[in-house]
């Protein structure tokens, strides 16, 4: 399923003011959200990084078999050029936004690209890297076409889900990457494509 026409014809993509309309959501002691909705406006970006991005598909070992991955990725390492100055300015205005609360800048990109419901990741923390015992914070900004992101405590417990619509923002801080996971659900109902891009700080994967 293609994405609307409405989303593809706004002529340039931009930034709104981004403090303005962020909500956080306190999930368990140290543990947050913060969701800024529809933070980019225009849609030429979506079909920029669909068409620009070198998408690879992974392959990984589950239950003594090896299976595809269900979706495509890109990992932009610290100093690695993005494929879209739209994508350095907005980790650049992420990271001046949370400086005072995260302490670092944003320095990486990680893409997924969900072509459509069959397209998921299975729940998980980020916690590769320094955030297996340090608070940090990772900032997903999804493009394209609603997809549904679920939190749910480690150890048990109510899931929190929301749904992310093209140019929302969703940032997972303090010790969320360690007390709770997240994924995003395979769909049985028609969904267009998704990109979601994760920006991490150094040494968080």
């Amino acid at each position: 399923m293609e994405l609307q026409g409405s989303l593809l014809e706004v002529a340039d993509a931009e930034l709104e003011p981004y403090g303005r309309q962020v909500r956080r959501t306190r999930l368990s002691p140290g543990a947050w959200v913060d969701l800024r909705p529809a933070w980019l406006v225009g849609g030429d970006l979506f079909r920029a990084l669909v068409d620009d991005v070198p998408w690879r598909a992974e392959r990984r070992e589950m239950y003594d078999r090896v299976v595809d991955v269900p979706r495509l990725t890109k990992f932009y390492a610290e100093g690695e050029p993005l494929p879209h100055p739209m994508l350095a300015t907005a980790m650049a205005e992420l990271t001046e936004h949370y400086r005072a609360e995260l302490g670092e800048p944003f320095v990486t990109a990680g893409c997924c690209y969900y072509r459509d419901g069959r397209d998921s990741v299975a729940w998980h923390g980020d916690t590769i890297g320094r955030s297996r015992t340090t608070d940090t914070m990772v900032a997903i900004c999804s493009l394209g076409a609603d997809r549904k992101l679920m939190l749910r405590p480690r150890g048990g417990g109510p899931s929190r889900s929301f749904v992310l619509g093209h140019g929302d923002v969703l940032v997972m801080g303090g010790n969320c990457q360690r007390t709770w996971e997240h994924c995003v659900p395979k769909s049985s109902r028609p969904i267009g494509p998704r990109i979601s891009v994760q920006y991490r700080v150094r040494g968080v994967r």
